[in-house]
């Protein structure tokens, strides 16, 4: 055997090989991709029923959170599909939310998310003027990304869920709620 042959077969072996590699890497990027596609459907499939709901609003900050009156929780609203969550902040140091991250907020044309000024009352009889937000929530009980920006003029990103729905039997009183 010549030693031209020997590179000839070693350079088909290695191409074969190669090959092979990238057919086993496209099944496993398949099987990724219909697991991803699952995860999705199965996250849709916790969509609640249209109506208002009382629901934990969690942050990954002790900076921005609900306010302490609101005992952690926001106003969660389903229409057609669509979630919305108000949630009373603790006070007016938060100037402007995003639904996305900081990169996209900074954009132009970026959109705000709507603020409102809220009334809460906490447990001493005390009330105070605090800003409140209408976020999109795209999912139940995962994570998702909101961006701030404070008094300060510089933007952050933060991870926020949304769970434990519970029903709020008067409408009325969960309008109370959003707004106070």
């Amino acid at each position: 055997m010549s030693r031209k042959w020997i590179l000839s077969m070693m350079t088909a072996l290695a191409l074969s090989a190669a090959a092979c590699s990238l057919a086993g890497a496209e099944s496993i990027l398949e099987g990724e991709t219909e697991w991803a596609t699952e995860a999705v459907a199965e996250l849709g499939e916790t969509a609640l029923e249209d109506g208002v709901y009382s629901a934990v609003f969690d942050t990954d900050s002790g900076m921005f959170h609900v306010n302490e009156a609101c005992e952690g929780r926001g106003v969660l609203t389903v229409k057609d599909g669509q979630m919305t969550i108000h949630v009373s902040l603790a006070s007016k140091g938060i100037v402007n939310l995003f639904a996305g991250v900081a990169e996209d907020a900074k954009k132009d044309g970026a959109e705000m998310l709507p603020r409102t000024e809220d009334t809460v009352t906490y447990s001493d009889g005390e009330s105070e003027e605090v800003y409140g937000f209408d976020i999109p929530v795209p999912y139940l009980d995962a994570e998702f990304d909101v961006a701030l920006i404070g008094k300060k003029e510089k933007w952050y990103d933060h991870k926020v869920s949304v769970s434990d729905p519970i029903p709020m039997e008067d409408e009325e009183a969960a309008t109370e709620m959003a707004t106070e």
